[in-house]
């Protein structure tokens, strides 16, 4: 090639436009082409993980059916009926095999993942498991229970995803602490259940194995992001689930589906061998708890988590045993209590529960004293929002690179990418009519720098010493406040992510909470709903409105928040809501 015809190609106004149009179109189709190929790469990866997912359900079909064919007089629904400890109680004492609960609990959760699409991986090596927990020489808290897994949550020879192709394929070499500690107590993992992209978000939907729905009602979300455990379990498909919470992520689909679920204290339970889109972030804590069907079944987990083997194989955890003197006390409490937070406007039965419940607790000899959170707004816009995304969301967004984004994550995704200067000016324009909104947005914005990261967390801090504070000038046990609810319709989780002001507030101050479902909402609730304005009457008001329409007869739940290390005082006080609030479930 001349010289002239080298310059010719590298400046472009000496070219012949023919060949320079040439080029542009080439160009154009190779970029194209490298877009077509890279979607069609995501494509087939997200189609092997349906296939390995249907494998894994016929796997279950066939192991279910072979267990009923061999074995015809098992009382597959009374097995299924029966509370968490006394099933315990029953393989323990052998009147009942752990073969029966394992299959009976394998086909129950076929049928509801059939129903609700819950469900993602079976884990084969549950029967495998089972003949191990035989020959255990001690029978483990959890001898024999068959327990769901959140898809995060390392299992060996299986995938944790997050609902995000960039984990396909990264089949994990050995279980996260947790499911170590849960096989050594006897427990039988059976199943890895579905959550949302990236898991920042409270629906329970990604493009990989599709959106899950709540049991109750199909037309609501189940919650999330452990949105596949509260479905399983509310569906009656599993008796105990893992799942995790860094806005409410346990707490929300165990209020849309009628389940209690314990967030405990950050540092309570070992989170080694699980898988996050979003690492490094240390403003917020995130945790791993149970869900069950009722507070029993949560403290006999907790309580078997709480042992040596946790303490050995994690020695980043505090070597504290679960306290049953505590848990077992009848000590009356003293309970603060407040019916909304100043942020979002409770729905009419949210306020509802907490009135009956505070009500039902003073009537047996507790004391109740009301209680404010502290600068609400504040929390939730600075404390909570900016230290979650304090790197303006830019690792979030990261997350996406070669992934497609769902639907259902839209409207976060949008305002995520948008460009600091974008939400600035975006803020400043929205602040005289939508002045929630342009906090919220200015908050997306970050911290800008490691300086500013730093004065962040000294905020957090100085902010749980304040509330800490305020809590013991009162002399409070406990507290006793709403719980997001009820269950949402489809698509509206991913445009109120604020409307976890209720959650978030103690993920920021790293306290442990429990939410129990007390009611069912009324048609007087759904009457009242109507007159719902909010504190703002912005557009996240009417979309709260919209999602929580239509639920007559769905769970409400409360929730119970304790001081930090004090899981045991908690779960006793959520026991003590479950039964006296027991006649307004049975009634309504």
């Amino acid at each position: 090639m001349t010289q002239e015809r080298l310059w010719q190609l590298l400046d472009p106004s000496w070219a012949d436009p023919r060949l320079l149009s040439a080029l542009l179109c080439g160009s154009a189709a190779a970029t194209m082409l490298l877009k077509w190929l890279s979607q069609r790469q995501i494509q087939q990866k997200m189609e092997e993980a349906r296939r390995t997912r249907d494998r894994g359900l016929e796997r279950m079909e066939k192991a279910a059916s072979r267990f009923k064919k061999e074995n015809p007089g098992v009382q597959t629904e009374h097995i299924l009926s029966l509370p968490m400890v006394e099933l315990v109680e029953k393989l323990k004492e052998g009147s009942l095999s752990l073969e029966s609960v394992l299959y009976s609990y394998i086909g129950k959760a076929l049928e509801v993942t059939q129903e609700v699409n819950c469900v993602i991986d079976f884990i084969h090596g549950c029967e495998d498991q089972l003949q191990k927990v035989k020959q255990q020489k001690e029978k483990g808290l959890l001898y024999g229970i068959p327990v769901s897994i959140k898809d995060h949550i390392n299992c060996k020879g299986h995938v944790s995803s997050g609902g995000m192709v960039k984990f396909l394929g990264q089949v994990m070499e050995e279980d996260s602490v947790i499911v170590q500690v849960l096989k050594s107590q006897g427990a039988i993992p059976f199943v890895k259940t579905n959550s949302p992209q990236t898991m920042i978000n409270y629906d329970c939907s990604n493009l990989i194995f599709g959106q899950t729905l709540n049991p109750l009602n199909h037309k609501k979300s189940p919650g999330g992001s452990s949105g596949g455990e509260g479905a399983l379990i509310g569906g009656g498909g599993s008796i105990l689930g893992i799942g995790s919470d860094i806005a409410g992520s346990i707490r929300l689909p165990s209020s849309f589906c009628g389940l209690c679920g314990l967030k405990p204290t950050g540092e309570r339970i070992s989170k080694l061998g699980v898988v996050s889109a979003v690492v490094g972030m240390k403003s917020v804590i995130g945790m791993l708890g149970p869900m069950a069907r009722d507070v029993d079944s949560l403290a006999l987990c907790m309580k078997a988590l709480l042992c040596k083997e946790m303490f050995r194989l994690d020695p980043t955890v505090p070597p504290i045993p679960f306290d049953d003197e505590v848990y077992s006390s009848s000590k009356p409490l003293r309970i603060g209590y407040y019916e909304g937070d100043g942020y979002f406007m409770p729905s009419p039965s949210m306020r509802r529960a907490v009135q009956q419940t505070r009500k039902l607790l003073q009537d047996a000899g507790h004391t109740l004293v009301p209680f404010a959170p502290p600068k609400i707004d504040y929390v939730v816009d600075e404390l909570f929002t900016r230290g979650l995304f304090s790197d303006g969301a830019a690792h979030l967004v990261d997350c996406f690179k070669g992934d497609i984004v769902d639907p259902n994550l839209k409207s976060q995704f949008n305002t995520y990418r948008l460009p600091v200067l974008v939400k600035k000016i975006l803020a400043v324009i929205l602040k005289p009519i939508y002045p929630r909104i342009a906090r919220d947005l200015n908050a997306l914005c970050g911290v800008g720098s490691a300086k500013n990261l730093w004065n962040q967390h000294a905020a957090v801090a100085v902010y749980r010493t304040e509330f800490i504070a305020k809590w013991k000038k009162l002399g409070l046990d406990v507290i006793l406040c709403p719980m997001l609810g009820p269950a949402f319709n489809h698509g509206y989780a991913g445009k109120l992510f604020a409307a976890t002001s209720y959650t978030n507030l103690y993920n920021v101050l790293n306290f442990p909470a429990g939410v129990v479902p007390v009611s069912t909402v009324t048609r007087a609730d759904e009457e009242e709903l109507k007159h719902y304005r909010g504190y703002y009457g912005d557009p996240w008001d009417k979309r709260l409105k919209e999602a929580v329409e239509g639920a007559v007869g769905l769970p409400v739940a409360v929730q119970c928040v304790a001081l930090p290390w004090q899981e045991e005082l908690c779960l006793r006080f959520m026991k003590e809501v479950q039964t006296l609030t027991r006649g307004l479930r049975r009634n309504m």
